[in-house]
């Protein structure tokens, strides 16, 4: 197994808070509030992150099951913040684009990924995910 860095200090300084990994490996990432640059933003990193992941549990799930997946596969993720009764909830929306395979095919492949997904297995039950298939 991969060694990953285990912990992360945030700090609030002003309008940005500073995430140092303890190990050392990635220090002083800026995180900017939301008002902020939305390409620094945190729920954009993880938004990034989630699309990533999946992208690479897509992967796996292909080469367990000998699946062809198309050269220019893509997904764009995206996320939504907004109050909800007890605070601020979160929505994510991966767009999945699988050229030249049948829409099938494509279907089962990403409802299979999703239950190998780190992310989707963090957010189940807990945050709203919606997974669409692009027309290609």
């Amino acid at each position: 197994m991969k060694e990953y860095p285990k912990q992360i200090l945030s700090k609030s300084l002003r309008r940005v808070a500073i995430a140092t990994v303890a190990s050392g490996m990635a220090a002083g990432i800026a995180l900017a509030v939301p008002s902020g640059n939305p390409i620094v933003v945190p729920p954009t990193k993880f938004a990034a992150g989630y699309s990533a992941c999946f992208l690479g549990a897509m992967k796996f799930v292909a080469a367990r099951h000998k699946i062809a997946l198309p050269a220019d596969v893509s997904i764009e993720g995206s996320v939504e913040i907004g109050a909800i009764p007890n605070g601020f909830g979160i929505e994510f929306d991966l767009k999945i684009s699988l050229p030249s395979m049948a829409p099938e095919a494509a279907r089962a492949l990403i409802d299979k990924a999703h239950i190998v997904c780190r992310y989707s297995s963090a957010t189940r039950n807990n945050i709203d995910v919606r997974l669409t298939l692009a027309c290609a």
